[in-house]
């Protein structure tokens, strides 16, 4: 997996991680990242993947509902928002490389609420880990590496690869938040069987 801890830490820049990455460690990269999150779920039920954990700082401001900003989330409600956004830097990473100028976003993330059962958050990972690997198929022989644009105002400049890794790193970001709502749900029911 990617040192990703170094970019926290400033020991790198995001272009200095990337710069020896090749599309097939982009497929390696991403069977690992998807294993990592299946990994730490594998232990959780239906109750783990819809407690509503204790975060103090759950803030959303890209929430498309007012009520929604200051929502702590799910497991199922992460598992959602990441396999979205890897998506999303997937499909604007394949256009990248196949010459295509960035246009705008290319988002679509599964209604939260519907992940309530520990099988739909198994089940969107494992399409968003195909849809991920598919889309490298549709990268040219010679991608188009010079094709280059700033992800957002203040973000870093990046190729195609650097939009992919995007993704993971995102995914990347979310992982301690996983594994606390994973630990503060096992906690509550130990507590609650002590008391029983």
């Amino acid at each position: 997996m990617l040192e990703f801890e170094r970019l926290k830490e400033e020991s790198a820049s995001f272009n200095e991680l990337i710069i020896d990455l090749s599309v097939e460690a982009l497929r390696e990269l991403t069977d690992e990242m998807v294993s990592a999150i299946e990994q730490l779920i594998k232990d959780c039920d239906d109750d783990d993947v819809n407690f509503v954990p204790d975060d103090p700082s759950a803030e959303d401001p890209f929430a498309s509902r007012q009520e929604d900003v200051d929502l702590a989330w799910t497991v199922g409600h992460v598992i959602a928002h990441i396999t979205a956004s890897a998506e999303e830097s997937a499909a604007l990473a394949a256009e990248l490389a196949r010459g295509v100028q960035f246009h705008g976003r290319s988002r679509y993330e599964v209604p939260w609420e519907d992940m309530d059962t520990i099988d739909k958050c198994h089940q969107r990972l494992a399409e968003s880990r195909r849809m991920r690997l598919a889309s490298l198929d549709m990268w040219p022989e010679e991608p188009h590496l010079e094709n280059v644009y700033q992800a957002w105002e203040g973000g870093p400049k990046v190729t195609p690869i650097g939009r992919f890794v995007l993704g993971l790193k995102h995914d990347f970001d979310h992982i301690e938040q996983i594994a606390e709502i994973i630990r503060q749900s096992h906690q509550s029911k130990t507590h609650l069987k002590d008391l029983l």
